[in-house]
């Protein structure tokens, strides 16, 4: 940490106010989905992706737009279907017949924000396409590599309900998501608000309130941000006790544990508890940054068996056990 330069108070005020009116603008048009909202804000200031969860109509596409319009971003939406061909997504070459020659037509794929609706639709092929490009951030057609916008996040989304059609991500493919979002019925107040917004046509309203170039710096801030050697510890252990939960965890709930995380969720544990801590003004981590959205983090690279499923287990069931025998530091 010595050779990284220490946040300024200027720098967090800074910070303080593009989230202040990045937050303004996506509850202006949302309304509840707290967590989710969160959970895109560190998203985004991660650079990184998310993928939601939740039946139909629970406004996963708002929610993507309204952060894309308050950034300034392009976006692109993918509807994904079983005939969904890698070269819909990535773009392919198409002969120009007036000049006899190959030009290239770059796919949705290439913009700030791209939504991918119902993921789980298309096939293992056109998925491993897309989960590649969100790894490397660039795609290669014809030979010629093209790279993706500085600013570029995935926000997929799947519907857990219906089966037929469908084509489960596999565990290998989910742990490229930085977090996994659960989104629930909103409650009757708010679905009340809601209705009350869609008369008086808020939703139809754009506005930026700031710039990709105030993302970016929101980026670069992350990454300076401190944390201690007792925080990295408590991470790691965290990670550790879902690979080995019978040393954590009571033996009932440890045996419906197959898999645990990677280092991939130990880094994306950081990361976002880098980014909770920029959301909350500060230049350094506490645990209860690593706390925050610790669920989103670990659900989708924590596997149970099906005995898991049959007794009604969830993967946040494992993860506030783990929580309450790791120590904090």
């Amino acid at each position: 940490m010595a050779n990284i330069e220490k946040i300024t108070p200027q720098e967090i005020q800074k910070s303080r106010e593009i989230l202040i009116k990045m937050r303004d603008y996506y509850y202006k048009k949302m309304v509840g989905q707290g967590h989710l909202g969160t959970a895109l804000f560190a998203t985004l200031m991660c650079n990184g992706h998310i993928l939601l969860e939740s039946v139909p109509g629970l406004a996963k596409t708002t929610a993507a737009k309204t952060v894309t319009e308050a950034v300034s971003g392009t976006f692109s939406r993918i509807q994904c279907t079983p005939d969904l061909l890698p070269s819909d997504i990535i773009g392919t070459q198409v002969l120009n017949y007036s000049t006899n020659s190959f030009e290239t037509k770059l796919g949705p794929v290439y913009a700030n924000f791209v939504l991918l609706d119902e993921i789980n639709r298309s096939s293992a092929k056109t998925q491993s396409a897309m989960l590649e490009v969100m790894q490397e951030h660039q795609v290669t057609i014809g030979g010629t590599m093209y790279k993706m916008p500085d600013v570029f996040t995935v926000i997929a989304t799947q519907n857990p309900v219906e089966q037929e059609g469908t084509y489960l991500l596999a565990e290998a493919q989910l742990d490229r998501f930085l977090l996994k979002e659960k989104l629930t019925y909103p409650n009757m107040n708010d679905e009340f608000e809601i209705l009350n917004r869609i008369e008086q046509e808020v939703f139809n309203s754009q506005e930026s309130v700031v710039q990709l170039s105030d993302v970016v710096f929101l980026q670069q801030l992350v990454k300076r941000v401190y944390m201690d050697d007792s925080i990295k510890k408590y991470i790691i252990s965290i990670i550790n006790a879902t690979r080995y939960p019978k040393m954590f965890i009571a033996p009932e709930l440890a045996e419906y544990v197959t898999m645990g995380a990677s280092t991939r969720g130990a880094i994306a544990l950081m990361e976002v508890s880098k980014a909770m801590a920029i959301m909350y003004s500060r230049n350094y981590v506490t645990p209860d940054d690593v706390k925050a959205l610790m669920h989103s983090v670990l659900r989708h690279r924590i596997t149970l068996n099906y005995a898991a499923v049959a007794d009604n287990v969830s993967q946040e069931t494992i993860i506030n056990a783990i929580l309450g025998a790791i120590q904090t530091p």
